[in-house]
């Protein structure tokens, strides 16, 4: 299939289930949308419209996966498209379209996030309780927060805007970056704002796993506390106990059945994003299940790398191996795996529903297995060896692995790397591996030392990482719209 096929369908699928709405007068980071809320049902609506984002935006539909997966090392490109490419090979330039299209997307969704949490305690509906309120604005916290924390970790220091505005004026719409460590501060109040506001469960699971929750806060928080530019280790596993105390009583599940599309909302989940096929389907999956699955024969995208097979082999992981990549030969020749028409090789197959374009695939934006290992990870950064490795034999009995052994847990140091190896079997595909290289200090020297041949040459692919490869660049196209904006390192 032809690249700009692809990408005209792609354009057709978003203009449907997009809301979002672009002004080209003003910098993205300063989008808005809407006026006039004045009941319950419009604050809901615009709730609702929030939370529509998780479908809307590219990123969290896919480029996740590609600015995290693919660009470590558990994936190559695959496909036909250059800016992909470009990010498989660590060659991204300020110019490439996703990321303007990424930058877009959430700032857009701040904006709506901005709009709730101005406007709903200025509402007077006898419908809307007082207690509602404070839950509306909980969960729009939690939003922008989410979103705040993509951004952060893509980009580094970013504008940060917390007010909805209409102004058109210089000083209004160039905002300069705040600092990352501004940023993450703004995630941590949000957060613990929303972690006061909001309930362990509402009325059903559907909502419980749809809606953000006090779980789902302390989650993020947890997350937040280990990522920033000093992790605090101790808050980590406060708000992981939290969780694990909630009345919404989260609980690890069979590994197949997380991703066979019949357990949704299931006890692992914390929070999902809500496809349900057709009109409110995922793109996501067409693109990358193979021609048996997808039913047609261009070739896909996210395709594991020898590196990644390698290290579920090297632990005989074959639940989850099995759970997350299907090999199957294609009449399409890849440069990775034998680079002739008819080879095996292997597909991302944690969605397994292409759907035509409209899968009713979810992905989990938060789930109890990675909030686990986040804790063995606190544990052991806090001189808890055993208890850290409890909670990683946690994760792999229910995978049929052994107990780790005494060689595997024998440091601080050692503990760690099994942690991070554990952390990439587990969660390949759900967009975790760059931000895990980047805290654990690791992604120059993996992708560095990574050696993936290129079979067309013979060659390994130099990847040429350096630190300032970390942070993507500020989208250039934004930058034209706002010149306080500096560019990171290239």
């Amino acid at each position: 299939m032809k690249k700009f096929k692809i990408t005209i369908l792609l354009l057709t699928i978003l203009s449907i289930i997009s809301c979002d709405d672009f002004l080209d007068l003003k910098p993205i980071s300063e989008e808005t949308s809407g006026n006039g809320y004045e009941t319950g049902s419009q604050i809901e609506a615009a709730l609702v419209g929030v939370y529509e984002s998780f479908q809307s935006a590219e990123y969290y539909v896919w480029d996740n996966i590609l600015f995290s997966d693919v660009r470590a090392d558990n994936a190559y490109a695959g496909g036909d498209n250059p800016e992909i490419f470009s990010i498989d090979k660590l060659e991204v330039t300020p110019t490439n379209s996703r990321l303007f299209k990424n930058w877009s997307n959430l700032y857009n969704a701040i904006a709506k996030a901005n709009l709730v949490i101005d406007n709903v305690d200025g509402i007077n509906d006898p419908l809307l309780s007082n207690e509602r309120k404070q839950q509306i604005k909980g969960e729009a916290y939690f939003l922008r927060a989410y979103h705040y924390f993509t951004l952060v970790k893509l980009w580094g220091g970013v504008p940060l805007i917390t007010n909805y505005s209409t102004s058109a004026e210089p000083s209004a719409v160039n905002v300069p970056r705040a600092s990352v460590e501004e940023v993450y501060a703004k995630i941590i109040e949000d957060l613990l704002l929303s972690s006061d506001l909001l309930p362990d469960t509402y009325s059903d699971a559907s909502i419980t796993k749809a809606r953000a929750t006090a779980g789902a806060a302390n989650a993020l928080l947890a997350k937040v506390y280990a990522q920033k530019p000093n992790p605090d280790y101790q808050k980590v596993l406060q708000h992981i106990l939290l969780v694990e105390s909630s009345n919404a009583n989260y609980t690890l599940i069979n590994y197949d059945n997380l991703f066979d599309g019949n357990n949704y909302n299931n006890a692992e989940s914390i929070i999902e994003v809500q496809y349900l096929g057709g009109n409110e389907g995922n793109y996501g999956p067409q693109l990358l299940l193979p021609p048996s699955l997808s039913g047609d024969s261009w070739r896909k995208f996210v395709t594991p790398s020898h590196n990644l097979i390698d290290a579920f082999d090297e632990q005989a992981d074959n639940v989850r191996k099995n759970a997350s990549i299907k090999f199957e030969s294609v009449q399409w020749v890849d440069e990775y795996w034998g680079n002739t028409t008819g080879s095996s090789i292997p597909f991302s197959y944690k969605w397994k529903i292409a759907g035509g374009f409209a899968s009713s695939n979810r992905q989990y934006l938060l789930r109890l297995g990675d909030i686990i290992l986040l804790k063995a990870e606190a544990l052991n950064e806090l001189e808890q060896l055993e208890p850290a490795a409890t909670e990683v034999n946690r994760i792999r009995s229910r995978v049929n692995l052994p107990d780790l052994t005494p060689s595997q847990k024998s440091s601080k140091t050692v503990l760690r790397e099994t942690i991070l190896k554990e952390r990439r079997l587990e969660l390949f595909q759900e967009g975790h591996r760059w931000d895990d290289l980047v805290r654990y200090n690791l992604a120059v020297s993996t992708m560095s030392n990574l050696v993936e041949i290129d079979l067309r040459t013979g060659n390994p692919v130099n990847y040429n990482m350096t630190q300032a490869k970390i942070l993507l660049p500020i989208p250039q196209q934004e930058r034209d719209r706002n010149p306080a904006l500096t560019q990171n390192p290239l």
